[in-house]
């Protein structure tokens, strides 16, 4: 089987998962693979040492794990007064009416 002409295999990125060895094979085009080389060569590594890395770099818990309401609370903040303004006081205790149309529960 072959590739067509504007596709390229990148054979293989072994890296390690949990302490066990894993190898990766993509195919993009030749001008993905070509953007992807400069990225790596503009943070002087080989493509592969610039995969670990971004691999390394995604995993090591730069970023602190958030709760849910955390999520929820910091997207809130966002949000404009006047449409705050307009949401139902009971929305938590009666969900089943605003997102079903149920009738609402007695308090």
């Amino acid at each position: 089987m072959t590739n067509p002409p504007n596709e390229r295999k990148i054979d293989t990125v072994t890296m390690k998962a949990k302490g066990f060895p894993m190898t990766v094979k993509i195919e993009i085009s030749d001008e993905q693979a070509a953007t992807l080389k400069a990225k790596a060569a503009a943070s002087g590594l080989t493509l592969e040492a610039w995969i670990k890395k971004l691999a390394s770099d995604e995993s090591s818990g730069e970023r602190p794990m958030q709760t849910a309401a955390d999520i929820v609370l910091s997207r809130m903040r966002n949000v404009p007064p006047e449409v705050m303004a307009t949401m139902p006081k009971d929305g938590a205790s009666q969900h089943d009416h605003y997102i079903y149309g149920w009738p609402k529960k007695e308090a």
